[in-house]
């Protein structure tokens, strides 16, 4: 199975949640594009799991700038396209982690981040930072997800709780809480631990 970990934003903690889903489920991890080689979230990944199972995939795309994947690939002299982007070969889950936001665009053609998930029949994991505005940004990532059909596996809350907040989320969407990570100065691998023990509970 192919699970597509996207949020409503940019630095909103899709390499933690990604990291977390990958050990509960000792699935392989996946990020096909990297916009920036400075801090590399394979990387981040690959200091936090502790499983023997999970085989952490290079990305396709590993671009020097820190920007929007269609930005950073021109500066670079590339072209992405979605029908040149390929899965790593595994018979393990697979968890593929997105850039930014789902409407993040990946080239000038009109080919987006979301692309990737419904070309791989991923279903979608949505994270969600709580922040002041986080609920319409929320409901507008709610929408495309439902206008294109897509199957999502549910939302993960990430930050201080704001249980109003999410509630009106959840009530909206119709998708289930399947976890709920708060604020911490530093995430180790003890802690991702505990953390993945609590996501199979709802899983």
């Amino acid at each position: 199975m192919n699970y597509f970990v996207t949020a409503i934003g940019t630095d909103s903690g899709k390499t933690i949640i990604s990291a977390i889903i990958t050990e509960a489920l000792q699935a392989d991890y996946w990020k096909p594009i990297q916009a920036g080689t400075i801090e590399r979230d394979l990387l981040k990944v690959a200091s936090l799991i502790t499983n023997e199972y999970s085989i952490l995939h290079p990305e396709q795309h590993l671009l020097n700038t820190p920007a929007s994947p269609h930005d950073a690939a021109e500066i670079d002299g590339v072209t992405i396209q979605l029908a040149d982007l390929y899965l790593p070969e595994t018979t393990n889950n697979l968890v593929i982690e997105g850039a930014g936001g789902v409407m993040v665009p990946i080239n000038q053609q009109g080919e987006f981040i979301i692309d990737i998930a419904a070309k791989f029949e991923a279903e979608i994991v949505l994270v969600i930072n709580l922040y002041l505005g986080c609920i319409n940004h929320s409901l507008l990532t709610i929408n495309e997800l439902k206008r294109r059909n897509l199957k999502v596996k549910g939302i993960i809350f990430n930050g201080e709780s704001n249980p109003v907040s999410e509630a009106f989320i959840l009530n909206y969407s119709g998708y289930p809480c399947l976890l709920q990570v708060d604020k911490h100065e530093t995430f180790t691998s003890a802690l991702l631990q505990r953390y993945a023990v609590k996501l199979m509970s709802k899983w």
